[in-house]
């Protein structure tokens, strides 16, 4: 074979690797800083938090910002070239797909479960701030999923509060529980639900589980009872858990005196449980170059999620929080002029 051929030969195989290289997706899928969003402000339809029930305070022209991450979608691919070119990058990331995507769930799947986050992670904002701002909050049984072919489908709905069961009042989940494996399979079983404000009762006749024990059909986890009702008019592609923070310091500063937040712009990110305690996120680094690009002066995080920072510069400052009350205090104190020594920061 002559030089020119074995030339020839070679580059059209270069040729092909290089274009594989570029079409053929690798498992991994890049993060980059997402837009935000002022939960204290309005869109066409109204403020896009609004607290009904109780009363309300001032909140203009205070500035809170929801951060995200742009992400690679669920049904598009990344090539290694953009994988490699995200890692590289200050404010970019490269990780494994199945961290965002586990392997095995729809596209469909994926989004409910995104979206189930979201949904929870507004219940417990809620109960946290409503708690933070000493408004009465009352813990019982809630039903949070319903089997298609068990007996309570079409009767009982996710979202019921369970008052009593066969007229025995119930307050945790596993008193629910332990109703219902004391009664034989077939028989009927009144729930007493609180369902949109309404009082109902449903009977619902027991079938046996896979282990031949009575079930309902039923999921029964903790829930909450409160007076105020939360409404949200965020952009509904927004999903997961992290705002949980930012919701809660949005409802707690419409329903107390005083303003919050000052002249700051403030950003935030974290996960929030009903007990105020605040939990790590993915994507920090990304959030926080979302946020400075937006101008935000104060930026709240977990304190679990210091170590992700790094050496990341930054001109805004950063406050580490594990628990909302620890959010809300550092923010008045830095709205009463405090130094960087007696606000808590990562390091």
């Amino acid at each position: 074979m002559s030089r020119n051929v074995v030339a020839i030969v070679s580059s059209i195989l270069f040729v092909v690797l290089a274009a594989l290289l570029i079409v053929v997706p690798v498992p991994f899928v890049t993060w980059r800083p997402g837009n935000t969003v002022n939960v204290l402000g309005s869109n066409e339809e109204g403020p896009l938090l609004e607290v009904n029930g109780i009363q309300n305070y001032p909140t203009d022209p205070s500035q809170l910002l929801m951060t995200t991450v742009s992400t690679t979608r669920v049904d598009a691919h990344v090539s290694l070239p953009e994988a490699l070119l995200a890692h590289v990058r200050t404010r970019a990331d490269a990780l494994p797909r199945e961290v965002l995507y586990p392997a095995g769930l729809s596209e469909d799947e994926v989004r409910e479960v995104a979206v189930a986050a979201m949904d929870t992670s507004r219940s417990s904002a809620t109960v946290a701030a409503l708690r933070a701002a000493v408004q009465s909050v009352t813990e019982m049984p809630i039903i949070s999923s319903v089997t298609l072919s068990g007996p309570a489908n079409e009767r009982l709905q996710p979202g019921d509060l369970i008052e009593s069961v066969d007229g025995e009042e119930v307050e945790s989940a596993e008193q629910v529980k332990e109703i219902i494996a004391s009664r034989e399979v077939g028989d009927p079983v009144v729930f007493t639900v609180l369902r949109e404000g309404v009082t109902e009762s449903v009977s619902v006749a027991l079938n046996a589980d896979a282990q031949g024990r009575p079930d309902a059909g039923v999921k029964v986890s903790p829930g909450y009872r409160y007076a105020p009702d939360v409404v949200y008019r965020l952009d509904s592609s927004v999903v997961g858990p992290s705002a949980g923070l930012v919701f809660s310091l949005a409802i707690y500063d419409k329903i107390t005196e005083g303003n919050l937040f000052g002249d700051e712009v403030v950003a935030g990110t974290g996960t929030m449980d009903p007990d105020g305690n605040v939990g790590a996120i993915g994507g920090v680094r990304q959030k926080l170059a979302g946020a400075e690009q937006d101008g935000a002066t104060v930026f709240l995080l977990p304190r679990a999620n210091c170590p992700d920072v790094g050496a990341l510069s930054t001109d805004m400052r950063l406050v580490p929080v594990s628990t909302l009350k620890d959010a809300i205090s550092a923010l008045q104190l830095i709205d009463e002029g405090k130094s960087y020594a007696e606000v808590p920061t990562c390091g």
